[in-house]
């Protein structure tokens, strides 16, 4: 663990930056949620300075403090977001990836190297009870994949020299929280051996390595400016489906054939345009400090925004260049940028310039990387039942588009309240959470408008139902009065995906006489867009680089 106390640790490094940098890793590797006390205990910092490091994380939208708990939040993905963006890797090759998977029938990844390490960046699974269950941005020690011996066969004699020297301090693998411990802490002689042969063969085989059952076959996709190794492609399969042998000699030659298509998108890859470089990063610390006094660590705010001054068309910068896109000041970004050496986050490149390593993804990235539609908007849902006493819920449409399924819900507490629970289906025609996602559907696809009344006020004739998604569309949100079931009044808006695309809505139901129609609409639908903005914002980030599942 990196402290400020640890020796070679350089006089100008921003300690409350390494302190949030240890808080974020030991949340990392709990899975994302530990307790103050927990991570008092795991960073070996004073209880006052996690608090003021956790309230400071959360003032960014990075944790949340869930009562006695901090856990990550999926806001946090845009720092490891940067990092894939300024790599171009997922954007490039990931449909490749994925097309290869759906071919198959077998799991695909994408891997880089991260010094005697490989780590994820992309992954296509399959759906079964056997399935592989790495994340993106997970950290697996080289020798034990068959990605490891292509990054190998590229190592110099320092990079050989750290690998055995961490093999003899850690023979168990304890480091590497993504892998089970290693079985005969003594292997891994022949690693070099392996090494060779891949360099030779040009693919590379894992029978097992890693678990038993488990068995992949690699392939170098290589840089077309340089001719080294950018990512490593492997089919993971399992040996009830396929031996390490068979892998090679039935999947090998498809999966050469994909990665020289991957390897032709690289070549033909048109230079990045330079995305938009965050904005009004250093004023908004400043008045976050202002505004929470000392249990804001500004220090620790502006360290972190210098991450996400990398990005697409943004992958080596200057200081000068850092300083900008931050708005910070020079000595302020150059501090932070020697810390994040240090830390191992940047490395430095030609010309002066830094670019982000893989390690960034360290920073809470694997336990966010499989975050759900629902687990992203039931903090959002709580807080918005919390302000208006009322129940909350977010809803998807089936496949067929004549029901919607509750996926979260937040109820309040009343003696006379809407009970529905999670899976709960219901006629999408009539519910306000199916009328708004319905709205966004083009009319030749809605299902059959020919629907049964389930109250007296139940709207069944087609052209009302129509004028009605029409309305819903403009106005962006529906109101359903009493047309599921006598005295139940809701509202609802939809949540949009970072396409544009409705995914999802969601809605307030109540009793009809707790509040009438006009006040739904002037106290309930502004509440309900706010959480609405606060889910799609937190699922553009999310959603960046991998799917997010709606169940």
């Amino acid at each position: 663990m990196v402290t400020p106390d640890t020796p070679d640790t350089p006089a100008e490094a921003v300690t409350p930056l390494l302190r949030g940098v240890a808080v974020l890793r030991r949340l990392t590797e709990a899975d994302g949620t530990l307790s103050p006390s927990a991570l008092e205990r795991a960073t070996g910092l004073a209880r006052s300075t996690v608090d003021r490091i956790t309230a400071t994380l959360a003032r960014m939208g990075y944790v949340r403090l869930d009562g006695r708990d901090v856990t990550l939040a999926p806001r946090l993905m845009e720092l490891g977001n940067a990092y894939l963006a300024a790599l171009r890797l997922p954007a490039l090759l990931a449909a490749r990836a994925d097309a290869l998977a759906d071919e198959l029938d077998e799991s695909v990844s994408l891997a880089v190297g991260d010094r005697d390490g490989i780590r994820f960046i992309h992954q296509a699974t399959r759906r079964r009870a056997m399935s592989l269950s790495f994340r993106i941005g997970d950290l697996l020690p080289a020798e034990r994949t068959a990605p490891g011996p292509l990054f190998a066969a590229e190592w110099t004699d320092t990079d050989w020299h750290r690998w055995r020297s961490r093999r003899a301090a850690d023979p168990e693998d304890r480091t590497f929280p993504a892998v089970p411990r290693r079985e005969l802490p003594s292997g891994g002689e022949d690693f070099a051996e392996r090494a060779a042969r891949a360099s030779r063969d040009g693919w590379s085989l894992d029978d097992q390595l890693i678990e038993p059952g488990l068995v992949a076959v690699a392939v170098p996709v290589r840089d077309p400016r340089t001719g080294r190794v950018a990512c490593v492609a492997s089919v993971v399969s399992h040996t009830s489906r396929h031996t390490a042998d068979d892998l090679r000699d039935t999947l090998l030659p498809r999966l050469r054939s994909a990665v020289a298509e991957m390897e032709r998108a690289l070549r033909e890859a048109p230079a990045p345009e330079p995305a938009p470089a965050p904005a009004g990063l250093a004023t908004w610390t400043g008045a976050s400090k202002q505004e929470l006094g000392r249990e804001f660590v500004e220090s620790l705010a502006r360290g972190l925004t210098v991450l996400t001054a990398f990005g697409e068309g943004r992958a080596a910068l200057t200081l000068t260049e850092v300083a900008k896109a931050t708005g910070l000041a020079r000595a302020t970004a150059r501090r932070a940028l020697i810390t994040y050496e240090h830390l191992g986050l940047v490395a430095p490149g030609p010309d002066r310039t830094f670019a982000l390593t893989p390690r960034v993804l360290d920073l809470g990235f694997p336990p966010l990387s499989r975050t759900s539609l629902p687990q992203i908007a039931t903090p959002h849902l709580a807080a918005l039942a919390d302000r208006v006493h009322e129940s909350a819920s977010l809803a998807v449409l089936t496949e067929a588009g004549d029901e919607i399924q509750y996926t979260a819900r937040v109820a309040t507490s009343r003696v006379m309240s809407v009970n529905i629970t999670v899976g709960t289906r219901l006629p999408a025609y009539a519910t306000s959470l199916g009328r708004v996602m319905l709205a966004d559907v083009p009319p030749a696809r809605r299902p059959p408008a020919t629907v049964p009344p389930l109250t007296p006020h139940t709207m069944t004739d087609p052209a009302a139902l129509t004028d009605a998604l029409d309305a819903a569309r403009e106005q962006g949100y529906a109101l359903v009065n009493e047309e599921l079931e006598e005295g139940l009044r809701s509202i609802a808006v939809p949540v949009r995906d970072r396409t544009g695309r409705v995914v999802a809505a969601v809605n307030v139901a109540m009793h009809a006489a707790r509040r009438t129609v006009e006040a739904c609409v002037t106290e309930i639908l502004p509440e309900l867009r706010e959480t609405a903005a606060g889910i799609e914002g937190d699922l553009r980030v999310a959603g960046r680089f991998m799917g997010v599942g709606q169940g």
